[in-house]
């Protein structure tokens, strides 16, 4: 099997144009890079992490985990995800699209962390908490992952046109984004734009079309790069 390499960092944020991540998140990316600095393509790695940090942190959130727990599972999802890879356990004839295999991953891991919340001994503190005190604890997603299945295609779907964006935004000129990014996403009208920008109209309507049929190619190639890889290797 192709030996895939290592972790990478970025994902996109709702909306526009999207972010780099968060400095706060660094250490949990260096962390994870370390672990796995006996991999022979550190750069791949670190774009995979890049691609779906962000993705998967909001995946374990939505599920009800804290943001430490969110991290962990991050850090978790990657290394199962490599080691998995490395010893060829992503089958496609078996486990069909990455997607499938991933989710399956993050589910688990998800799970586990509900499963340890609950059956940890409540604390004073944890007593003390008005979510614990009006039943808000007894409101967790159920730890089999039903939650994960359920937001699963939304997070993906939102992911992969975030990352088609910023792929868009790097290969465009900054004035044609920035015309894009003020009519078709902001929706500002076109005369604003152009005389903000001091374009014209029909530069604008250009930069429209031009940027909408590269962010809807680039998405395309992204998904079935991603449902069948995870973006990893060629």
């Amino acid at each position: 099997m192709k030996d895939f390499g290592k972790p990478h960092d970025s994902i996109l944020v709702k909306g526009t144009a999207p972010d780099r991540p968060v400095d706060e998140f660094l250490p949990t990316r260096n962390s994870l890079l370390s672990r796995l600095r006996d991999w022979d393509d550190q750069e791949s790695w670190r774009t995979f992490f890049d691609t779906y940090w962000k993705f998967l942190r909001s995946i374990a959130l939505r599920s009800g985990l804290s943001d430490d727990a969110a991290r962990a599972v991050v850090q978790a999802t990657v290394v199962a995800v490599a080691k998995g890879l490395r010893e060829g356990r992503f089958r496609p004839r078996e486990d069909g699209s990455f997607k499938a295999w991933l989710q399956l991953i993050v589910r688990r891991r998800v799970s586990d962390h509900l499963r340890r919340a609950r059956a940890r001994p409540p604390t004073l503190a944890i007593l003390d908490d008005p979510m614990v005190r009006t039943g808000t604890v007894e409101r967790i997603p159920d730890p089999a992952g039903q939650v994960v299945d359920e937001i699963w295609d939304e997070e993906w779907a939102r992911n992969v046109a975030d990352a088609a964006m910023a792929e868009v935004k790097e290969r465009v000129g900054a004035k044609q984004f920035q015309m894009f990014d003020l009519y078709t996403l902001k929706a500002w009208p076109a005369r604003d734009v152009a005389n903000t920008l001091h374009v014209s109209i029909a530069q604008v309507y250009l930069a429209k079309h031009r940027v909408t049929r590269l962010v809807r190619q680039e998405t395309e190639r992204l998904r079935k790069r991603m449902e069948t890889h995870g973006g990893l290797g060629p």
